[in-house]
């Protein structure tokens, strides 16, 4: 007899692991918020341990669901091949793609049909990530970031040159005409980006020590709700903030300059099928349209 816990518990955690939310596993399911969540917490009974740390914007990994991550990936993958290979249906490949879950949302959901159609035999799963850990961990196949460099361990694929500005509610009070006019004013931080504001204000010729202070905030998310909201003003990259602008939630009132970051696709060295070679090449035309 196997010893192994019961198998709806490891498809809700499967599920739950790749969206880092339980809703959208549920919405994947087909079940409950609170189906998913009672399996999750069966699961994690039966193992004695976490699974997952929940916090205000979803769900995230510890580092035994990281592990058991890992294994439901490959079993479930493994075992999806094999059920298409016995009904003598064409096989799907999969694809992890991690990145910032705002780039996730603001830039590649909305275009993933495109690719949907053109390569209906790859399959790309998202899962919110920022850190090369991950694809360095093969947590995730590929992964979007910003940076200006890569490990030598990482073949990264350029797609956008970063330009990144203050961002504020349309009412914002106070006049932001130039930037030295943003000296004094509440300012919004990320604990992912602590320096941005003070590198924003090197590159204008103000002095960062002025521009170090304020709220700061775990997502990014967080930090455009909070200047949504008028809390203060944000700084963000433009291509992660494109659906506040299109929306008018939100206005750049000193539009964007390049911050000397890209975004980039990255995979390990050696690395190379031809499911990550087509979202690849896809990813290269999407971002020059």
């Amino acid at each position: 007899m196997r010893r192994l816990p019961p198998l709806n518990t490891l498809r809700a955690f499967d599920a739950a692991a790749r969206h880092l939310s339980l809703s959208s596993a549920a919405q994947e399911l087909h079940v409950t918020h609170s189906a998913v969540s009672h399996q999750v917490r069966q699961l994690e009974q039966w193992f004695g341990k976490a699974m997952f740390v929940r916090h205000a914007g979803g769900v995230r990994l510890t580092a035994e669901g990281q592990n058991l991550k890992l294994a439901t990936d490959h079993i479930f993958a493994l075992l999806e091949a094999r059920c298409a290979e016995i009904a003598g249906q064409a096989p799907i490949a999969e694809i992890v793609l991690g990145a910032p879950g705002s780039f996730l949302s603001n830039w590649l959901i909305p275009r993933l049909d495109r690719f949907e159609a053109v390569h209906p035999d790859v399959r790309v799963r998202l899962q919110t990530s920022t850190t090369m850990d991950d694809l360095q961990r093969h947590v995730v196949d590929c992964l979007i970031v910003s940076d200006r460099s890569w490990p030598a361990d990482v073949d990264a694929e350029r797609l956008f040159e970063e330009t990144i500005g203050p961002v504020c509610a349309p009412d914002w009070p106070h006049r932001i005409a130039t930037p030295t006019e943003l000296q004094g004013q509440p300012l919004l931080h990320t604990t992912s980006r602590p320096r941005a504001w003070e590198d924003w204000a090197s590159r204008n010729e103000l002095e960062p020590a002025m521009f170090a202070n304020g709220r700061c905030f775990d997502h990014l998310s967080l930090l455009l709700e909070a200047a949504a909201a008028g809390l203060g003003v944000a700084i963000a990259p433009a291509l992660l903030v494109e659906r506040e602008l299109s929306q008018g939630r939100l206005i750049a009132p000193l539009g964007f300059e390049p911050s000397g970051a890209v975004f980039a696709f990255c995979t390990m060295s050696g690395r190379s099928d031809n499911a990550l070679e087509s979202l690849r090449e896809w990813l290269k035309g999407e971002s020059r349209v």
